[in-house]
């Protein structure tokens, strides 16, 4: 059997098929090294790769040694204490635990193993188990993506695409089945010409010399065949085809009233720079839409979403009525996927709630995927929490949860996106 190991490097001289290796045999212990990782770190950091540690107990290969039988007896060379025979304690095991303190502990330990996970890495397995809920691909947008797919080899093409090993295989035919009858008829001659020595025939003999001329010739021709030649030279094709794609648009909805403290404001950026990021991440083709509102609501760019520093009143409903105005001008042709995130603290005016909850359950809710409201205090439920709860209850695709600190951000964000059952 034939094993062949493939040991390119890919940067920094890393084996990217080894790393790849690892990485999958050890998924479940990177995903918790993962875990407690985002536990001591900014979102905002969140991109950053990671240092993560594996127990040595964990990364242990099996192998088999071979055990000396029955009873037996040894005496190590150098010894001028014992005398075969002799019984004596087990001497205690020598060196020190891999970390922490010294101590009288007579067990020893060893480092975990210790790797750098990329920022690539990392993220995969940081977003690998979400996803957004929902997603319905009805139809392909209006702008048809293509993606390249092999499609056999070409006579013709550019220099980089030239497939090396086909057209070596190729050359090798052509050589094979030009030069065949030249080299049979070699082989016939070199062995009529050793017969002839075989039976004391000279080199002057004009019979030998005939065959040296026609086994001279045999050989230049041979020589005269062409390594390769630009009709065995094969290129790669490749093929555009339709690539099914579906287009969705993320709606990011921030309460930026005066009720919503520099803390609060703080927490529900860092809510949307997760999702955001995740966003970008996962699916290649989404918009983000920035609406932000007090007493009155405004479409933003990224940075004035996360960084401007007004406040006034509270009106939800103004936020509610620009969602449906955009929804209706730019995404109701039926090949956009909507989904909402709603931060807020939850206070807002009585009347207005429930004109909230009448907008979402008439014009809303039926136009989009997916609602999430993130309703960040640490006191009771308001009362705009109230009237949306009555809408989760006649809408599966409404989904509410409740910050109070900023270690809740992930768990909720992990609740509101996690992979639905097929």
């Amino acid at each position: 059997m034939t094993y062949l190991i493939d040991r390119r490097l890919q940067g920094k001289n890393k084996s990217a098929v080894n790393r790849e290796r690892f990485l999958r045999r050890y998924k479940a212990q990177i995903k918790d090294a993962v875990g407690r990782a985002i536990k001591g770190r900014s979102i905002t950091d969140i991109e950053n790769g990671e240092k993560v540690s594996i127990p040595v107990k964990d990364v242990n290969e099996p192998r088999f040694g071979h055990a000396h039988g029955g009873v037996w007896e040894t005496v190590n060379p150098g010894n001028t204490e014992y005398q075969k025979g002799d019984q004596f304690n087990r001497p205690r095991g020598g060196g020190g635990a891999g970390r922490g303190k010294a101590g009288n502990s007579e067990q020893t330990t060893e480092d975990d193993f210790i790797f750098e996970l990329s920022r690539e890495e990392f993220m995969n397995y940081f977003f690998e188990d979400l996803e957004l809920p929902n997603m319905i691909k009805t139809q392909l947008t209006q702008v048809v993506e293509f993606k390249n797919q092999r499609a056999g080899y070409n006579i013709s093409g550019t220099p980089s695409n030239i497939h090396v090993l086909r057209s070596l295989r190729g050359a090798l035919g052509r050589r094979i089945a030009v030069g065949g009858p030249s080299r049979k008829q070699l082989t016939a001659l070199e062995h009529e010409l050793r017969e002839l020595r075989e039976n004391g025939a000279e080199d002057d003999d004009p019979q030998v010399l005939e065959l040296k001329h026609k086994i001279h010739h045999l050989h230049t021709r041979l020589l005269a065949i062409p390594f390769i030649d630009p009709i065995d030279l094969r290129y790669s094709n490749r093929i555009k085809i339709p690539k099914p794609s579906t287009a969705a648009v993320m709606f990011c909805i921030m309460d930026v009233s005066g009720s919503m403290d520099e803390s609060r404001k703080d927490t529900a950026k860092r809510f949307f720079i997760l999702l955001y990021l995740f966003l970008k991440r996962v699916y290649e083709k989404i918009e983000v839409v920035f609406i932000r509102h007090h007493t009155a609501a405004a479409e933003v760019d990224e940075n004035e979403f996360f960084h401007s520093r007004e406040s006034g009143g509270t009106v939800v409903s103004s936020a509610l009525h620009m969602l449906n105005k955009i929804v209706t001008e730019r995404y109701s042709n039926g090949d956009w996927n909507s989904y909402v995130a709603q931060a807020s603290d939850g206070d807002n005016w009585d009347n207005d709630s429930v004109l909230c909850k009448q907008i979402l359950n008439s014009q809303i809710m039926p136009r989009v995927q997916y609602y999430t409201y993130v309703e960040i205090t640490d006191g009771p439920p308001q009362n705009l929490w109230e009237q949306y709860a009555e809408v989760a209850t006649t809408h599966p695709n409404f989904a509410m949860q409740k910050i109070v600190t900023p270690a809740d951000i992930y768990p909720v964000f992990r609740e509101l996106f996690k992979k639905q059952p097929k």
